[in-house]
């Protein structure tokens, strides 16, 4: 069986590298959801000042870190349990919390239920509407929600980019605290929206301690290959994570990495011009192919059904590998299809190529 086909998540470069021979410079990487901007400049350049910090241990409070957090969400510190990537925290919270069950709106990321599995929790899933834009039906979602629950809610939601405002969740939270149910609410890519503030649910902590937000820096701030993520939760749950967790997850550079990153308003300006411009763009080159639904992208993603394309998701992926080009094959996203691709946004010179790649895959039916 091949990478291609048993691969969990995009950003899988090495695969390539390895099936199709070439540098991880060669690969225009559409696989993974990641700033187009690359690192901040002060990001680069306080990490190649912080290489000799590498030689002792990191802090394991990460203080500097969650105060820089705290400055930049208006979350008091002693709410802000940082991780090696939201992909940790994920796990420490089903460990730490032992719900009776997980739940899980689908499709959306997979590793909400790769870590109730791995913690011996069953995992249920409600499916969401393809007729329906994938939208959540949150007077339903409520009326399922049981005592002892754990629920993920991706929003911004990946794979399909579907966002819901703060007030559309109340009936959700309502019924959660009034049966005893923990709702996470995953604002990974909420950054890539200029809307943020009207959106995220962290405001929320300090009225429903039932209630915890999820988010990845490693996205906004372009530093995969460092891992950084936080959780903001009500000191009690904070302590329980810490004594399940590695003392040092959070590594040195990664610290610096957020310290500095979230700092640089210049860079996050700049990152939500470059996405709202080039996510229309891509969108209309994308829906101008043959075939091809374009779902409304929402955040630094886009989601395609590309079922009267006479494309399949595998096959697609496999043909554009040959050109250097990764995107996600959505085959495994519980809810979708081979039917369903993803691709990234970014910056308007390699959009053009992958759409002019594209094009040229498809028979160059479609004019540039």
């Amino acid at each position: 069986m091949s990478e291609e086909t048993t691969a969990r998540h995009g950003g899988n470069i090495y695969a390539a590298m390895r099936g199709n021979g070439g540098g991880f410079a060669d690969f225009l990487d559409y696989s993974a959801n990641i700033n187009p901007l690359g690192l901040s400049p002060l990001v680069r350049q306080a990490l190649i000042d912080s290489l000799d910090r590498v030689t002792g241990y990191p802090d394991p409070d990460a203080m500097e870190l969650r105060e820089a957090i705290a400055g930049c969400y208006g979350i008091p510190a002693d709410w802000i349990e940082t991780g090696n990537g939201a992909v940790e925290l994920i796990y420490l919270l089903c460990r730490a919390l032992s719900p009776r069950r997980v739940v899980v709106p689908a499709p959306t990321f997979s590793e909400y239920g790769s870590a109730a599995q791995a913690a011996g929790i069953p995992c249920d899933q409600v499916l969401l509407d393809r007729q329906a834009g994938f939208a959540p039906d949150v007077a339903e979602l409520a009326r399922q929600v049981r005592p002892g629950d754990l629920w993920f809610l991706c929003n911004p939601n990946n794979p399909t980019g579907v966002v819901l405002e703060r007030a559309q969740w109340e009936p959700l939270i309502e019924r959660a605290t009034t049966v005893g149910a923990h709702l996470v609410f995953d604002e990974s890519f909420l950054d890539f929206r200029p809307t943020a503030a009207a959106e995220s649910c962290r405001t929320l902590i300090g009225r429903y301690d039932n209630v915890i937000i999820l988010h990845s820096l490693t996205k906004f701030l372009a530093v995969p290959g460092l891992r950084l993520g936080f959780m903001l939760v009500r000191p009690a749950l904070a302590d329980r994570l810490k004594k399940l967790r590695d003392p040092w997850n959070v590594n040195v550079l990664a610290q610096v990495a957020g310290v500095v990153g979230l700092a640089d308003a210049q860079y996050r300006r700049q990152t939500l011009e470059l996405i709202a411009a080039e996510k229309e763009n891509l969108r209309q080159g994308l829906q101008a192919l043959p075939g091809v639904r374009v779902l409304p992208p929402a955040v630094n993603f886009i989601l395609a059904d590309i079922a009267g394309s006479g494309w399949t998701a595998p096959k697609l992926a496999v043909a554009l590998r040959e050109h250097r080009i990764l995107i996600r094959n959505c085959a495994n996203f519980s809810g979708l299809s081979e039917c369903f691709i993803r691709v990234a946004v970014k910056d308007a010179g390699k959009n053009r190529r992958l759409l002019a790649t594209l094009n040229q895959i498809w028979g160059g039916a479609v004019k540039q």
